[in-house]
């Protein structure tokens, strides 16, 4: 839904005019409307998310490369480093958020300690070549993530109106994911253009890093001003139409209130369920070595692949938020689920098609668009506002240590019994927990669209 509304029509007396003078207006009404809809707060961490995802899927999109061909790391032990690259931030996602509630609304500035350690790692990979070395800096990296990402979202969803909030995360992730469709491209360039392909690619990741941090500390309001200022810049807000809702007396940002609210139904619901289905889902990096194993794909080729998933991603974001607000976000995040199912089901067939590559990754693609934001435009209408960073911050640490998991139990099964009989393990299981979650869905007020 738009928050700008049909008065903006124009006077009924110029309803003569057309042509040229009637497509501006219409040009105008619609731009008006997109304005409306998505604040300045949401462009501005959606360009913070680009530059730093640009830097961030350059090393993604190697990675997996380097450590199994170029380190000869087995797939017990890339499964470990894998879990630690995408499961230990949620040791410290409830710090970030609590830091940023606790601090009256200082979620820019935790963000951007996150950003900035995430940045200084990038350059440490270049004198890391054993396990754990290697480790340690991912495990840092990843510490860097935990923080940001909950103080984040938090301010997109405060910056943003209820009735159009998925859409807002839908730009924002359309955004990120565009930095996710350079950055692999990026690399692919580097490693063809150099000798020493790995190193140059970590150190441009981290002089890209550096620009985005830059961009948010000049760019982003704080987490006060995001969440009080409404898409129109006035203080009548979401900030302001949310307070109005909200129990009193308003409860205190502790942790001790933020694991209080799992006491609310709904709220506890989601977070179980994104647990439960995190087990199933396999890392992004072991569907890419599947498909390469499956399709012969040349080494120097491999960086590409993720463009496949972000492309998806990046042209389903947007459509798929604003149809989570219109239909109802629950329904849609476990469509997303369905379709990251028929991907492993098509890595599972005998067929071996030029259009397999293609169907897997749209596939992909379409699970993170129907998920990612719209989980945490989901988890937003269950959290009060001074505590948004908190309750965000337990639904992803649930959904970041369930995949942590996955990853380490998916390289071992790999290792043990094969990757064929590993991704059909993770297939039932994510048949068997997606049809749980649905059972165990959340209450009539995120199953429905906002009103």
């Amino acid at each position: 839904m738009y928050v700008a509304d049909s008065r903006a029509d124009a006077d009924p007396s110029a309803g003569s005019t057309t042509g040229i003078a009637g497509g501006t207006t219409g040009i105008a009404r619609s731009t008006a409307r997109v304005s409306a809809a998505v604040t300045p707060t949401v462009f501005a961490l959606g360009a913070v998310s680009l530059i730093t995802d640009v830097s961030s899927e350059m090393v993604t999109a190697v990675l997996p490369l380097y450590l199994v061909t170029g380190l000869g790391l087995s797939p017990l032990g890339f499964g470990l480093l894998d879990g630690i690259y995408n499961g230990f931030s949620a040791l410290v996602r409830l710090a970030g958020g609590h830091l940023a509630d606790r601090g009256g609304g200082r979620h820019k500035w935790v963000a951007g300690i996150g950003y900035a350690v995430s940045a200084a790692c990038k350059p440490l990979l270049l004198l890391a070549h054993t396990l754990t070395p290697i480790g340690l800096v991912l495990a840092a990296d990843r510490t860097g993530k935990g923080l940001r990402t909950a103080p984040r979202d938090a301010l997109i969803s405060l910056s943003s109106t209820p009735e159009n909030r998925g859409r807002a995360f839908g730009v924002h992730r359309a955004m990120d994911t565009a930095g996710a469709l350079l950055g692999p491209l990026v690399a692919f360039l580097i490693l063809r253009a150099t000798v020493d392909g790995y190193d140059t690619v970590f150190t441009v990741s981290f002089c890209v890093a550096v620009v985005g941090v830059l961009v948010l500390v000049l760019f982003v309001p704080g987490g006060k001003r995001a969440g009080e200022r409404g898409p129109g810049g006035r203080g009548s807000g979401p900030g302001a139409r949310e307070r109005t809702a909200v129990e009193h007396p308003r409860p205190r940002p502790t942790l001790r209130a933020a694991f209080a609210l799992l006491a609310r139904r709904d709220l506890r619901r989601i977070t179980v369920c994104a647990l439960l289905l995190g087990l199933a889902t396999v890392s992004d990096s072991f569907v890419y070595l599947l498909l390469q194993r499956r399709l012969g794909v040349p080494d120097r080729w491999f960086a590409l692949l993720p463009l496949g998933t972000a492309a998806a991603f990046l042209l389903l974001a947007v459509p798929l938020g604003r149809l989570a607000d219109r239909v109802g976000r629950w329904r849609v995040f476990l469509a997303g689920h369905g379709a990251l199912l028929l991907a492993y089901a098509l890595l599972l067939t005998s067929w071996h098609g030029t259009a397999l590559p293609y169907a897997v990754l749209l596939l992909h693609g379409a699970f993170y668009a129907a998920t990612d934001g719209v989980l945490m435009a989901v988890a937003s209408d269950s959290v009060p506002e001074q505590l948004r960073s908190s309750g965000l911050a337990l639904v992803q640490t649930g959904q970041a240590a369930a995949r942590f998991v996955c990853s380490l139990g998916f390289g071992a099964a790999w290792t043990l019994w094969g990757d064929r009989t590993a991704l059909m393990a993770s297939a039932v299981a994510l048949a068997v927990c997606a049809a749980f979650a649905f059972t165990l869905r959340p209450g009539r007020s995120v199953l429905e669209p906002a009103s």
